[in-house]
């Protein structure tokens, strides 16, 4: 059997078939191409359910009280919260869109976390009407709205402070989250956090349970990792002396990478967990605190490679000595990230997936900008028009931030396992992109 190129990548399902075609979940990638059309964006079940049962086993055997939630920012579709709920894996929202996903497969609120740094009131609202688990509070005037909105309810939410440590995680400056000068959080170093904790602790209609930070995301380190919880704990401890704060949950927020290229893969989950958990339970110790439940937010990190972008080859423009151009039929706006966060990607032709990859190319999208480039100077192998490109690690990140830009139609989505697919998104009609025009 031939060798998968580029395997660490692709989802664990993936294989070369006897047509030298790519294989994804027991079903040919050029096959499907044919059958939806391209572009095209698979996901892989048996991948997610892997990574799930990763994180959950790999904190789970180190530490007593843990709770996945996943953070679904990431990618957010009523068939993922299925397989998330059958894995017993929580989940993150930031919008009332993304709890409305949540609530069309009656997801347990008791499971569900709310974060962002401008939560609506109507989200609000809608949040503690649906009894979710906990609300991660980002300002002073979510304070105040939230304790007003829990009390029209006769209700007792339950809330994190998210504090910003002031860690720099070495992340993309677009994507660092823990540092001071940031909008998310209120910041340990200006006092801002011991202030909301005085606050949150007086207001009659929320319980503070915990505390929550979150540094960045993709981190590829460890340490600061570990210098955030115990900057953070000792935080906790001198809100305990003067304030009376009882530490019931503490989360270290999520940010795990994952795999875009061969040449830069993320630590393994059980290294991730082993740094996290050491640091808790040694500032547990040093400050006399009972262990919390530690809550961990995973979200590309559990389907970014179960996530497959298929697309279809195009033009060819060959600048001798300069650049030689490859197009496809998909690009910024179905993955946005390449040309504001410089994110590098590879690129296997799917349909002859064994040959060689000896051709420099850029592969760029159709779309009427520039910047436009899904891959710049990758080698794969010579490709010609109809040719289908599969870009692996696809699914974290693309399909949220996609758009309608140039009047494009989202590309659909396959569920794809145990050699069956299932559509989990159709491809958008001209008459979606008219639905809510008026003449």
């Amino acid at each position: 059997m031939t060798t998968l190129p580029g395997a660490e990548l692709f989802p664990i399902t993936a294989r070369v078939n006897a047509e030298h075609h790519l294989e994804i979940g027991g079903l040919d990638v050029v096959d499907l191409a044919s059958e939806h059309g391209t572009p095209l964006y698979l996901f892989d079940s048996a991948t997610i359910r892997a990574m799930c049962r990763a994180f959950r086993g790999a904190f789970g055997d180190l530490y007593s009280k843990v709770h996945v939630s996943y953070s679904s920012k990431a990618f957010a579709n009523p068939a993922l919260a299925r397989i998330l709920e059958e894995e017993d894996i929580g989940m993150d929202v930031v919008s009332g869109g993304e709890l409305a996903v949540a609530r069309a497969v009656r997801f347990p609120p008791k499971h569900l976390n709310f974060h962002g740094n401008n939560k609506s009131p109507a989200d609000l609202a809608e949040a503690v009407d649906y009894a979710i688990g906990r609300i991660t509070v980002d300002s002073f005037h979510e304070l105040k709205t939230l304790n007003e909105i829990a009390g029209a309810r006769g209700k007792k939410q339950r809330i994190l402070l998210r504090v910003s440590p002031s860690i720099d995680a070495h992340t993309h400056r677009l994507t660092t989250t823990g540092i001071l000068d940031t909008k998310f959080g209120f910041s340990i170093e200006t006092g801002a956090a011991e202030e909301a904790v005085k606050v949150a602790l007086g207001l009659p209609n929320l319980a503070l349970v915990g505390l929550h930070f979150h540094l960045g995301s993709p981190l590829f380190e460890l340490e600061p990792y570990e210098e955030a919880i115990q900057y953070v704990m000792a935080f906790a401890a001198k809100m305990r002396e003067r304030h009376g704060l009882k530490l019931e949950e503490f989360s270290p927020g999520g940010g795990f990478a994952a795999g875009y290229v061969a040449d830069r893969l993320p630590p393994a989950v059980p290294e991730y967990a082993r740094t996290i958990v050491t640091a808790l339970e040694a500032a547990c110790d040093a400050h006399s605190f009972d262990e919390p439940l530690l809550i961990i937010e995973p979200g590309r990190a559990i389907v970014a490679r179960a996530g497959v972008a298929v697309y279809a080859v195009g033009a060819i423009k060959d600048i001798p000595g300069v650049r030689k151009y490859v197009s496809v039929n998909g690009g910024m706006g179905d993955n946005i990230r390449p040309a504001i966060y410089g994110s590098k990607y590879s690129a296997f032709c799917a349909n002859r997936i064994g040959e060689p990859h000896d051709d420099l190319v850029t592969i760029a999208g159709w779309y009427c900008e520039s910047g436009d480039v899904l891959a710049r100077d990758v080698k794969i192998p010579v490709v010609k028009p109809g040719d289908i490109l599969a870009m692996p690690a696809s699914g974290a990140y693309q399909i949220p931030m996609s758009s309608n830009y140039n009047m494009a139609r989202r590309p659909p989505i396959l569920l794809v396992g145990e050699g069956k697919a299932k559509l989990i998104r159709r491809r958008e009609t001209y008459e979606d992109l008219l639905a809510t025009s008026k003449v």
